[in-house]
């Protein structure tokens, strides 16, 4: 079973994929009707909110009056928590059951979870993968003020009061621009899912890694297609495959840190285009660890065809790559404190704060491997790496990006 997530801000086009992807055979799940359900006349989520805010948030008929609540939380933002304390676990509960009954009926299922506010929930971790529909601000107050009657200050208001488009950019893996015609639109969808989606599914079905992209080096300040430097979007990408780990190996009760490193995580090194993510452990349990990292994309595979002359992807087999045909990443696990974990976020420390050092490392990035045969270091990376490594660790505290022992993280 694959679960994407898909996202987006008012009027730009979200129902319109989300019927799209149904009729391409996704299960959608919308949110927006779960928080429907969760409050409905005789619920027990309608009860507590009757008790929080008071019966004036009822209509004559016993119904919720979603307008009257709207009045008393919308400017109100402890109000507003309190409301999402009472839905928000509702609403992922019956996400979840709906979820497992998808699976039981078919475990090839894609489950597309309709949800608006995947940022500002930060549950974007949750999903294999996310979806997010964006059109111009203008373009959306034009629809708000043409297809719903809103004025363009109630327009402005609503956009304002949502993720701005950043932050939408930090949590999408594939990011649907709907400026155009709604043909255009569709054509995206039917591209995301034919070559991304689909295989995907498959490849995690069969743990079979999906083919890295070769051993050239991408210059990280060319644009990429949202407009961004590539090195920013691999910034992004690496934190959304961080937080995806931390979460299923929490929930898997598996005590361990999750960080992006490699040349992919150091702003102005050219690198792979490959996300390099380092998971430590206390005591290296890969029978624990691989099945919890397969449910965030992650396979015991070696890398498909086409990827000539990519040397191993490290000299420990503790190693996964990505089942994601989109973004092809390689995850090392290792023991927490033990040299190569330290010497791995050293490394990209050292890079990110200091240029000359930066600069030294690029130039030992095209030397074969082969020339340090028989020295000790570490394992990915070269030895004038790890000699960097340990000179900043000499001075410098290393800590992991994330921590599965902090809740919270996950």
């Amino acid at each position: 079973m694959l679960s994407v997530g898909l996202t987006g801000g008012i009027a730009a086009g979200k129902s319109t994929v989300a019927g799209h992807l149904a009729r391409l055979g996704a299960i959608v799940v919308d949110a927006d009707q779960l928080a429907r359900d969760v409050v409905a006349p005789g619920s027990e989520g309608l009860a507590e909110i009757v008790r929080e805010f008071g019966v004036d948030v009822l209509g004559a008929d016993g119904a919720l009056d979603r307008a009257a609540l709207g009045a008393v939380v919308f400017e109100d933002p402890a109000k507003r928590r309190v409301l999402e304390l009472i839905t928000h676990p509702r609403i992922h509960e019956e996400h979840v059951r709906r979820e497992a009954a998808a699976v039981a009926a078919d475990p090839a299922a894609v489950v597309v979870h309709d949800v608006p506010l995947i940022v500002e929930n930060d549950i974007a971790h949750r999903y294999h993968l996310v979806l997010v529909v964006d059109a111009p601000a203008e373009t959306r107050i034009e629809r708000m003020v043409r297809d719903r009657g809103m004025t363009e200050d109630a327009a402005r208001a609503r956009i304002s009061a949502q993720a701005t488009r950043a932050e939408r950019l930090a949590v999408a893996d594939e990011w649907l621009e709907n400026s155009g015609t709604e043909s255009d639109l569709l054509a995206q969808v039917e591209r995301i899912w034919r070559e991304r989606v689909v295989v995907l599914e498959e490849n995690l079905r069969a743990g079979r890694a999906a083919p890295t992209r070769g051993a050239e080096l991408a210059d990280p300040t060319e644009t990429v297609p949202d407009g961004r430097r590539r090195d920013e979007a691999w910034a992004d990408q690496g934190a959304r495959l961080v937080r995806r780990a931390a979460h299923v190996l929490g929930a898997a009760g598996i005590a361990a840190d999750v960080s992006h490193v490699g040349s992919t995580a150091v702003r102005d090194l050219a690198a792979r285009d490959v996300i390099d993510l380092q998971v430590g452990v206390d005591a290296l349990d890969v029978g624990a660890l691989a099945p919890a990292l397969r449910e965030a994309g992650f396979v015991a595979d070696e890398p498909g065809e086409g990827t000539p002359g990519v040397p191993p992807v490290d000299e420990s087999p503790a190693a996964l790559l990505s089942a994601d045909p989109g973004r092809p990443a390689e995850v090392r696990m290792r023991v927490t404190g033990s040299e190569p974990w330290r010497n791995a976020i050293a490394l990209r420390d050292a890079l990110r704060a200091d240029p000359a050092a930066r600069y030294v490392y690029a130039l030992h990035k095209g030397r074969p491997s082969s020339a340090h045969a028989g020295r000790p270091g570490g394992t990915w990376f070269d030895v004038r790496g790890n000699d960097i490594a340990r000179e900043h660790a000499e001075q410098h505290d290393v800590v992991a990006d994330v921590d599965t022992r902090d809740e919270a993280s996950t």
